[in-house]
């Protein structure tokens, strides 16, 4: 692994540093599990997507630079230290689009990519059901054969984004469950659906703090045309397979989100901690040395990638890591800041200070969700254990 970066690699930093520092609103954006700050966000993504900032690891005929996975990165880690508002458009980039490059055709990705980009369509993540979420193969909703498409029938549940998001991708089954009792993750179907067609009904979900960060899907014989297909029909697992090694590897926690939140945890401890509270120093040092820690282990996998590689059951290693060390960053941050850690509108906080402030809360609260999506980790460590490590399987 080579940490020395190439004179265009630099070059590109400066570059991605400069525009970032030019247009990064000033002030926090609303949720975007709100609908004002849904839309705010949308506006966003079409802003970065004008300088072709959107997606710069694609091609540029789909709206990317074209760089590699180092320029990816460089560009994540720029984009997290200049304080620039998430991504809406995450599910969409960070999993559907890897799996359009892998599986699908020709014709969807000139399709569906730009509008990905720009933010015209925003995707959700239409994995869960009521009974089926980290044992994802055990799912019923239905995909029945029609003339020239599929019906979809059922219930998806915690579909991220669904709240106020156009379209959707999961899977469902389209060969009857009782047919696959013994290997389930056989006879699924992977599709692409319209959250505004006639059977659809999005019924937000609140969270303990009433934004509707996901939404429970009911589909009543939902028309789906054929092109809407990713890959062959009933081989929907093989090709979601790839969708969550991207959600549980580099995609969706790029280092420069936990650098950036370090960093201000340790400027915020060089400003206000207690020099005698050396328990709590530690801690601060502990979150220092695992941003750190995880941005090696990207770059390490990054140097497979780079060399044709591929990551399988490694990225459950990364999984569980990010998402342990999210939970202990923010407690550690919420320790210092004491009862100010309890603040919760950024909205109106009447500076960067204060907004500082509210947004360690926002950052708890979604943290505490990290062991669950993705694939809960305890699903991780069975998959750690039996693929990595050799041991035979558990009781379950």
């Amino acid at each position: 692994m080579d940490l020395d970066f190439a004179a265009d690699e630099g070059e590109f930093r400066l570059r991605a540093r400069d525009w970032l520092a030019a247009h990064v609103p000033p002030r926090l954006l609303p949720s975007l599990e709100t609908a004002e700050g849904f839309a705010a966000h949308r506006a966003w993504e079409h802003e970065l997507a004008a300088d072709r900032w959107s997606v710069v690891s694609w091609p540029e005929e789909y709206g990317g630079q074209g760089v590699d996975i180092v320029k990816w990165l460089v560009f994540e880690e720029e984009y997290y230290a200049a304080g620039a508002p998430g991504r809406v458009s995450q599910n969409g980039i960070n999993l559907l689009a890897p799996t359009l490059f892998d599986h699908g055709t020709e014709e969807q990705r000139a399709r569906i990519l730009p509008a990905m980009a720009t933010g015209e369509v925003i995707w959700a993540q239409a994995w869960s059901e009521p009974e089926s979420g980290s044992d994802l193969a055990s799912l019923r909703s239905t995909a029945r054969r029609t003339d020239g498409g599929w019906l979809l029938s059922g219930q998806k549940t915690w579909s991220s984004r669904a709240a106020f998001a156009d379209r959707a991708f999961g899977l469902f089954r389209s060969e009857p469950y009782e047919n696959h009792r013994d290997k389930p993750h056989r006879g699924l179907t992977y599709l692409m659906f319209p959250l505004d067609a006639a059977g659809v009904t999005v019924r937000p979900v609140g969270r303990i703090d009433g934004k509707p960060a996901f939404a429970e899907l009911f589909l009543d014989d939902v028309f789906v045309p054929d092109r809407d297909v990713i890959g062959e029909p009933g081989q929907g697992w093989r090709i979601a397979m790839s969708t969550t090694g991207n959600e549980r590897g580099l995609m969706l926690r790029s280092p420069g989100r936990f650098l950036a939140s370090a960093d201000r945890l340790e400027r915020r401890w060089r400003a206000h901690g207690d020099p005698a509270d050396t328990a709590l120093r530690d801690r601060v040092a502990d979150a220092v040395i695992g941003a750190r820690a995880y941005e090696l282990f990207t770059w390490a996998h990054a140097s497979r990638f780079a060399a044709g590689e591929t990551i399988g059951a490694e990225s459950s290693l990364n999984k569980v890591f990010w998402s342990e060390y999210d939970i202990a960053l923010h407690e550690t941050a919420l320790d210092l800041l004491g009862a100010d850690g309890e603040l919760t509108d950024a909205a109106t906080a009447a500076d960067q200070d204060a907004t500082d402030l509210t947004d360690w809360m926002e950052g708890y609260v979604f943290s505490l969700a990290g062991p669950i999506y993705a694939g809960t980790n305890e699903i991780q460590r069975d998959i750690i254990a039996e693929r990595l490590l050799g041991l035979p399987k558990g009781r379950r």
